[in-house]
């Protein structure tokens, strides 16, 4: 039997790297754990910890099916985030994330349940204001390489925006900015792990352009911490809301950091831009910082160093595709 305080919590996209910490946050916290995942990216060795907790329950399922299940509050994750993956088959992630919403939304409505949006930094697409703050509707390509990912965000957005005011709806919207830490993927062609995994074999660190485009990042503790806090706001606060680190640096620091931290003899080797790359990334936390007492503390440097000892031990075990 549940106490009052304890909920039964969905997570779709649970298997995931953010959504495997935000399902050990959540059972930490006390709550039941329904961790949904059709293992597009996720992975089934990233809550493998959980399987045997009392109060974790796994279910494979597709988010752009409809879901029936009973649940008090749902955090919507699921969708692929890395260009490698929502470009494999784009036509599936713009689905993941209309289709996806639709589906949450319609099972929060039936359920009266407060609902969570992880939405994304990309809907800023490649700005032309700098830093974002939330009121800015962002620069994006509607027809570029990225834009399944990017417009589908967007549109999630919409949906759910168009859900609270027709409906009454509990929402909340995050927009979540580059994040990293233990667990992601190492394939995910994303600069951290890209760097991090070619730095401990020794090989060439690949950078785009010629590194000057620059990005913030957030150790994936913080970031779990925020959409907690988010979900306990008062139900008159929808978001959306920046949740990222404000500390700028170039691809090319990160790269000379982690080269730096794991005494690799990796050299850069740099190759042309891909398409609709931003060149710019840093969120306005005005709001987060107001709304939600939250702000990263933890320094690149410490983030870095324990996603450095995951991953060098992902590659001496031989996982994960390395």
């Amino acid at each position: 039997m549940r106490t009052s305080s304890c909920k039964r919590i969905l997570v779709t996209g649970g298997a995931g790297f953010l959504g495997s910490h935000l399902c050990e946050r959540l059972l930490a916290d006390g709550h039941e754990v329904l961790c949904v995942d059709n293992f597009f990216t996720g992975s089934r060795s990233n809550i493998a910890h959980l399987l045997d907790h009392r109060r974790f329950e796994l279910m494979r399922h597709d988010v752009t099916f409809p879901l029936y299940v009973e649940v008090d509050e749902i955090y919507n994750l699921a969708c692929p985030a890395s260009p490698i993956h929502y470009q494999h088959d784009p036509v599936q992630t713009t689905k993941t994330s209309v289709h996806g919403a639709i589906n949450m939304l319609g099972l929060a409505k039936r359920l009266r349940a407060r609902i969570m949006q992880a939405s994304t930094s990309e809907v800023y697409g490649d700005p032309e204001l700098h830093p974002q703050p939330e009121g800015y509707w962002g620069h994006v390509n509607p027809i570029g390489i990225r834009s399944c990912y990017d417009e589908g965000k967007r549109c999630a957005e919409t949906l759910f925006f168009d859900y609270h005011r027709q409906h009454g709806l509990d929402i909340k919207v995050a927009r979540i900015f580059n994040t990293y830490g233990p667990r992601m993927h190492p394939n995910d062609g994303r600069v951290v792990s890209n760097f991090i995994v070619q730095a401990l074999k020794g090989e060439p660190i690949t950078i785009y352009g010629e590194g000057r485009q620059s990005r913030s990042f957030c150790f994936v503790e913080e970031m779990i911490e925020a959409f907690t806090r988010l979900m306990a706001t008062p139900a008159d606060f929808t978001g959306p809301v920046n949740l990222g680190n404000p500390v700028e640096f170039t691809v090319r620091q990160l790269a000379e950091e982690v080269i730096a931290l794991t005494h690799s003899r990796s050299s850069l080797v740099f190759n042309p831009l891909p398409s609709d790359d931003p060149r710019q990334r840093q969120p306005d936390i005005t709001l987060a910082r107001q709304a939600l007492g939250w702000e990263p503390v933890i320094p690149l440097r410490a983030g870095l160093l324990r996603t450095i000892e995951y991953f060098d031990q992902l590659l001496r075990q031989g996982g994960g595709g390395i």
